[in-house]
C-alpha cells in the first residue's frame, strides 16, 4: 500500500500522523482516500480539480509534472510539498 508523508503544516488534518498508508493507483485516488479518513485534506491540496498552484507532489522522489494523474505503485512513497517563496527585498541587502 502506498505511504503518504504528511507535511507538518497538514498534520492537524491527519490527527498528528506523519505517515499514512492508503490505497490508490493515482495521486487523485490517494487524495480521495485520505480525505475520507481525514476530512479537509482534499481542500488543502486541490482547487478546481487540480493540485493547488503552491503544492507539488513527488512520487518515489520524483516531482510529478502531471499532478493528480501521476501513477502510484503499491510500494510508492508520496510527498506533498508546499512551495516556499522568498528572496530579498530591493535595498534590504544594502542596509545590512
Amino acid at each position: 500500500m502506498p505511504t503518504v508523508f504528511i507535511p507538518g503544516s497538514m498534520r492537524e488534518l491527519s490527527a498528528g500522523q506523519a505517515e499514512i498508508q492508503v490505497q490508490g493507483s493515482t495521486v487523485r485516488e490517494i487524495i480521495s482516500e485520505l480525505d475520507e479518513s481525514h476530512p479537509g485534506i482534499k481542500d488543502w491540496l486541490v482547487e478546481d480539480n487540480r493540485l493547488k498552484p503552491n503544492i507539488s507532489v513527488a512520487v518515489d522522489g520524483v516531482v510529478s509534472p502531471v499532478g493528480l494523474l501521476q501513477d502510484v505503485e503499491q510500494d510508492s512513497e508520496v510527498h506533498f510539498v508546499a512551495a516556499i517563496s522568498g528572496g530579498c527585498l530591493g535595498g534590504m541587502l544594502a542596509a545590512v
